[in-house]
C-alpha cells in the first residue's frame, strides 16, 4: 500500500491485509491477542454496564495489571473501548464497549467458539506432529 493508500485507509478506505504496510496488520496484531479477546468478551458480558478495573482483572484469570493496562489502553485508542474516571482517592476507573467494540465481539465471539469446538482436534494434530519429529 503506498501512503496514499495508508491515508485511504485511515478515511474508512478497505485495506489490503496482503500489503505489508496495511494499517490492517497492525489491527489484526492488536485484536488477535488473548488478552484482547477475554477483556472484550468480559466486557460485552457487562454491557451495557461499566466495568472497573479491578474486576476486569478478578475476571481474566493470569492477566498482569501491566498486561490489562496497555490491553485497554490499545482498545481505547482504536476506539472499541471507552474509558471513564471517577476523580476519588485512588481513582477509580471504569470501562465499556463502544458500538465499534461490540462488533468485534460479534466476529471475536465466532472465532472463540471455533476454537472451543476444535481444541481437542487440534490437540490430536499437534501430538501426531510432534510424534513425527520425535520419530524422525
Amino acid at each position: 500500500m503506498t501512503t496514499q493508500g495508508a491515508q485511504a485507509a485511515g478515511r474508512g478506505v478497505r485495506g489490503d491485509l496482503f500489503d505489508p504496510r496495511c494499517p490492517t496488520r497492525q489491527l489484526l496484531d492488536r485484536i488477535g491477542t488473548k488478552w484482547t479477546s477475554m477483556a472484550v468478551k468480559t466486557l460485552a458480558d457487562a454491557a451495557p454496564d461499566e466495568v472497573r478495573f479491578a474486576e476486569l482483572r478478578r475476571r481474566m484469570p493470569g492477566v498482569s495489571q501491566k498486561m490489562l493496562s496497555v490491553t485497554l489502553r490499545n482498545l481505547t485508542r482504536d476506539g472499541l473501548v471507552s474509558r471513564r474516571v471517577e476523580p476519588t482517592v485512588p481513582p477509580r476507573v471504569f470501562y465499556r464497549l463502544t458500538g465499534l467494540g461490540l462488533s468485534l465481539e460479534v466476529a471475536l465471539a465466532g472465532l472463540r467458539t471455533w476454537a472451543e469446538e476444535h481444541m481437542a482436534e487440534i490437540n490430536r494434530a499437534n501430538e501426531a506432529a510432534d510424534q513425527e519429529v520425535d520419530e524422525g
